[in-house]
């Protein structure tokens, strides 16, 4: 009798119920229809879009946007690999150095617990800038034109590693580690073969948000690299639509210059270049959505 008037007590009202569904709904469209919105756009005619707007339904449909793209396909796939590159050596260089140091952060014997602490919090509070960063990583370190100056300085974040570590004291029982050293294991041993499996989401939620902030950032690219070679995706397309907003916006450029523009797509190219952008990163998710979902429950009050 008791346990029927408690599911009684917890049972949602179907009205309820279907106002919950139906704001979810609303949520996930509203997150949904814009992506579809800027495909539309990239798929209509440049005319449809001065005489009409941006609209879900195009006037007049157009691949020129794209076809724009294809005929820049050697320099776009070779920063397309650029930026694969860089996204796979980070994240997985990203997510083993930030989990060991989250873990070892999390154990009460570790002697110098105290001081990475502290300067792993510092920088949640104070950062040195620009300038410094760059002293730092072009003169000091010499990586200019390398392909590690858009590794190394988003390799690790001081959020992560507090995420790491809070996940570790308060996930893993410290009776679990203690029985695998009086059994003999290392703590090399102990964290690659127990401390490893049993932590899945918290791995899959820092690399996906390590994923995430390799794949579009364009800030480095762009101070650092001046070889072609090496230049990543997001900066390539941010380069390409820069020249767009200078034909569009330079009336005094050559007569060559501005046929070239005339004929060429404006607003349905730089929407192309969002939808290139969007789609790599888009079929990663649902590669980690199993356990990112786990890992952000972490810690939540189960009914």
């Amino acid at each position: 009798m008791k346990a029927k008037s408690s599911f009684r007590i917890n049972r949602i009202h179907p009205v309820t119920n279907g106002v919950f569904n139906l704001l979810f709904v609303l949520l996930a469209a509203s997150a949904i229809l814009p992506v579809v919105l800027v495909f539309m756009i990239s798929i209509s005619s440049e005319e449809s879009i001065r005489l009409v707007g941006y609209s879900f339904f195009p006037a007049q449909l157009s691949g020129k946007a794209y076809q724009f793209l294809w005929n820049e396909r050697q320099t776009i796939f070779s920063a397309f690999f650029t930026s694969v590159f860089v996204t796979c050596v980070g994240t997985v260089l990203g997510v083993s150095v930030t989990t060991a140091m989250g873990y070892a952060l999390s154990r009460p014997n570790f002697k110098l617990k105290g001081f990475y602490t502290t300067v792993i919090f510092i920088p949640m509070l104070f950062g040195g800038g620009m300038v410094a960063s760059y002293v730092v990583n072009a003169n000091i370190l010499g990586l200019r034109n390398k392909i590690w100056v858009l590794i190394l300085p988003l390799m690790v974040s001081s959020y992560n590693i507090v995420i790491c570590k809070t996940f570790f004291k308060t996930s893993i029982p410290d009776s679990i580690i203690e029985s695998a050293k009086i059994d003999g294991a290392t703590q090399m041993r102990t964290f690659l073969s127990i401390v490893i499996p049993i932590s899945k989401p918290l791995f899959a939620t820092i690399a996906l948000f390590l994923s995430f902030g390799y794949w579009n950032d364009w800030f480095l690219s762009s101070l650092y690299i001046s070889d072609k070679r090496l230049i990543s995706l997001q900066a390539l397309l941010n380069n390409i639509m820069r020249s767009l907003e200078y034909m569009t916006n330079n009336p005094t450029a050559g007569v060559s210059l501005q046929q070239y523009r005339a004929q060429m797509p404006g607003e349905s190219v730089r929407m192309a270049i969002a939808i290139v952008i969007v789609i790599p990163i888009a079929c990663a998710y649902p590669f980690f959505q199993k356990y990112f979902i786990s890992g952000l429950t972490i810690g939540a009050v189960k009914g």
